[in-house]
């Protein structure tokens, strides 16, 4: 997630670029990133199979080009702020939900916790303005930021995080680059300048490759509603890196936001420490399984 905050910057040099060239780019150079330190190390990456191809076709379609369109057409009615509340909403969503696709109940306090680390990340972010619009694509952006992790969850048994990583980039790549195609024209990508391949290449290593593969990890290990405590980690990781980089200091507000989501953190986690996860509790049921990123605009992963 601190890999996902990092984005906001960077993504910023990428707000007069073609959208869907240079992510199609960007998700092109991460699959063959994974695919030549998959080979580097001598790790196999199984091929999906059967219903596998739908579920990483959700997360792809859902998680990565939805998301990015919702990101376009929701800072055209929203201010950013909004967005980026909306995705705050994250970890909270998939305490629930999370235990609930695995038909287990989910834990009072990890539920209390994303609580805690909702509101924090969403004094983080700030408020805005939105009409009706701009309110109904930040719910969009919601819900692609949950499904990027919920979709997943089927397949992560047999594929693992390096064939979920590497599959769901590549199949996202290739319908980006037809989106870019039909929308931007085939010649977008001849317009893109230094900087940004610049940008599209530390989205790519940094923001795609390396936390998809931390990102699954954590799933597969802890569970959707405890890996979705670390969501509200994003916008604070934005803010400091903000600071970092020469811009102003954060207001008393975020930093009391700051503050919440480390205690719904430490409240989430410890209180259920040894607990098995709840997606890797229920293992046997697995029958099939972020801005932008211009999430510069959202403070968000996908």
């Amino acid at each position: 997630m601190t890999c996902v905050g990092s984005s906001v910057a960077v993504s910023q040099a990428l707000t007069t670029a073609p959208l869907f060239t240079v992510q199609a780019v960007r998700y092109a150079l991460a699959a063959v990133l994974l695919v030549v330190l998959a080979r580097a190390s001598g790790r196999r990456v199984p091929r999906p199979r059967g219903r596998e191809w739908a579920w990483l076709s959700g997360v792809a379609g859902t998680g990565l080009v939805l998301f990015n369109v919702a990101i376009v057409r929701g800072v055209a009615h929203a201010e950013p702020a909004v967005i980026a509340v909306a995705v705050a909403a994250v970890p909270l969503v998939l305490a629930v939900a999370g235990p609930l696709a695995a038909r287990a109940r989910p834990a009072a306090a990890v539920v209390a916790g994303a609580g805690v680390v909702s509101v924090g990340a969403a004094l983080v972010a700030g408020a805005g303005r939105a009409d009706t619009a701009g309110i109904a694509w930040a719910a969009v952006v919601l819900a692609c930021e949950v499904a990027f992790t919920l979709l997943a969850v089927p397949v992560l048994g047999r594929l693992g995080p390096w064939g979920v990583s590497l599959h769901a980039v590549w199949i996202a790549a290739v319908a980006l680059a037809v989106l870019g195609a039909v929308v931007e024209g085939p010649a977008a990508v001849t317009t893109l300048d230094t900087a940004d391949l610049l940008a599209a290449a530390h989205l790519a290593v940094v923001v795609t490759a390396l936390a998809f593969l931390l990102w699954y990890t954590a799933v597969s290990r802890l569970g959707a509603d405890r890996a979705g405590l670390f969501t509200g980690v994003a916008p604070v990781a934005a803010a400091v890196g903000g600071m970092l980089l020469g811009g102003p200091v954060p207001a008393p507000v975020v930093w009391a936001g700051m503050a919440l989501v480390a205690a719904g953190l430490a409240a989430g986690l410890r209180r259920t420490a040894g607990r098995p996860a709840a997606t890797a509790r229920r293992q046997p049921l697995r029958r099939a399984t972020a801005p932008v990123d211009q999430s510069a605009h959202a403070t968000s992963t996908g």
